[in-house]
């Protein structure tokens, strides 16, 4: 069986602009949450979000690439350029039909596609809109697999490319399709990972009909409150992360430097509501046990869990009942957090930006906090790791996902033996 590794790490996320500052905010534990700044959000139930203060021009992309992609695509290109260049894979010497792209994103060019119908639709008063009041780049935004391309073309990739949209767990099933190109020998490299950038008002609207979001306007820094008892929901967040997945052997020819090794994946569906979740974690349970059977491990080898962690009452008593489940005693004994504290909710973004906080934890020895856990749950009753980051030697590392649609997905990092 092909192996694959992560042998290069890029991130933006809200409060940290690289790979190192992304880091450096989760384990601080320090949320970057404010007031919506892109657009005026007094008319929405919640108003706050976890912005990015992302300036393409500052990460050298030109005039022409900001006209053209809307922000979920150059985040990604930001980020894959700091992964490369972590990498540090040599583009002269590569063979690049055995490079592939695998970029996840659960809601693409959401915010090109409704600035251009407010101005096609003069506000939305206009039924019948002109097309001649759209850019000319519409198209981009309208395809998503258009960052995939722009991608490929960026680092001549041609092997196989695709965006997978699978809401909220859009990230790990990026990377774990990623991993089954590495080990059906269609790709040596594949540059994997998830972007989005849904921060707009009809995001906002969306989630505010269902009461998803938490309306603690108020105090914004202390609004997402994953397994808090006091939780009122997730806040909206923004971000991209990508990894360079590599086979092995190719990683190891070349002397690169490796994180760890992707040792389990696994995805299933839920069939049972297009938001709501069983209060039993079936199917979550069932991931994680085929993530885990998977990277021939046992419940009591796992050293760090990233939960999926949203800070709604039912994800957190729901992904709670599937660790117990998929893990038994086990699972009280493991430390867990979950990132989307400090960083809020990015979608489809934020499943790879929690394995890339896997991969940084098995590299430094230490677990990033729970933030704003003040006063546990009782039906949340794990070690949920509050406040305070926690030196762990991780040598093996679980996330989980959950995404509306049904999605439940988990994938297993561990340290590559000898490292």
């Amino acid at each position: 069986m092909r192996r694959s590794v992560v042998t290069g790490i890029g991130v933006i996320a809200p409060g940290g602009g690289s790979r190192e500052e992304f880091w450096q905010r989760i384990v601080g534990g320090k949320p970057a949450i404010r007031r919506i700044s892109r657009f005026d959000p007094e008319p929405f139930r919640s108003q706050i979000a976890a912005e990015c203060d992302f300036d393409p021009f500052a990460y050298g992309l030109t005039p022409q690439e900001v006209r053209r992609m809307d922000r979920f695509a150059l985040l990604a290109l930001a980020c894959a350029d700091e992964a490369f260049a972590d990498s540090e894979l040599d583009r002269s010497s590569l063979d690049h039909e055995r490079m592939g792209v695998s970029l996840g994103s659960a809601v693409g060019s959401t915010i090109r596609l409704e600035d251009e119908y407010v101005v096609a639709s003069n506000g939305g008063k206009d039924w019948v809109v002109d097309p001649t009041h759209v850019g000319p780049f519409l198209h981009h935004a309208l395809v998503p697999s258009s960052a995939a391309t722009e991608l490929a073309v960026r680092y001549g990739a041609q092997g196989p490319a695709a965006v997978i949209s699978t809401g909220c767990t859009s990230g790990i099933d990026a990377i774990g399709h990623a991993h089954t190109l590495i080990q059906d020998d269609e790709a040596d490299i594949v540059i994997a990972g998830a972007s989005d950038a849904p921060i707009s008002p009809i995001t906002v609207a969306c989630f505010d009909a269902i009461r998803a979001t938490s309306p603690r306007n108020a105090d914004p820094e202390e609004a997402s409150r994953p397994f808090d008892a006091d939780r009122q929901g997730f806040v909206l967040g923004e971000g991209a992360a990508v990894l360079i997945v590599e086979e092995l052997e190719h990683a190891v020819a070349r002397s690169a430097r490796i994180y760890c090794e992707i040792t389990g994946f696994a995805a299933r569906a839920n069939s049972f509501h297009m938001t709501g979740l069983r209060p039993d974690g079936f199917e979550l349970s069932e991931a994680i046990m085929d993530a885990m059977d998977r990277a021939r491990l046992n419940p009591e080898d796992l050293d760090y869990i990233s939960a999926h962690g949203s800070g709604t009452k039912q994800n957190d008593r729901h992904e709670t009942a599937a660790y117990k489940r998929a893990l038994g005693e086990a699972a009280r004994h493991i430390p867990i957090s979950s990132i989307k504290s400090v960083i809020g909710h990015s979608l489809g973004a934020i499943g790879s930006i929690e394995m890339a906080a896997c991969a940084l934890a098995i590299q430094r020895g230490l677990v990033p906090p729970t933030a704003n856990l003040t006063t546990a749950d009782p039906e949340c009753d794990l070690d949920y790791t509050p406040g305070v980051a926690r030196e762990v030697t991780v040598d093996h590392a679980l996330s989980a996902g959950s995404g509306f649609g049904g999605f439940q997905s988990a994938m297993v990092f561990s340290r590559l033996e000898g490292k």
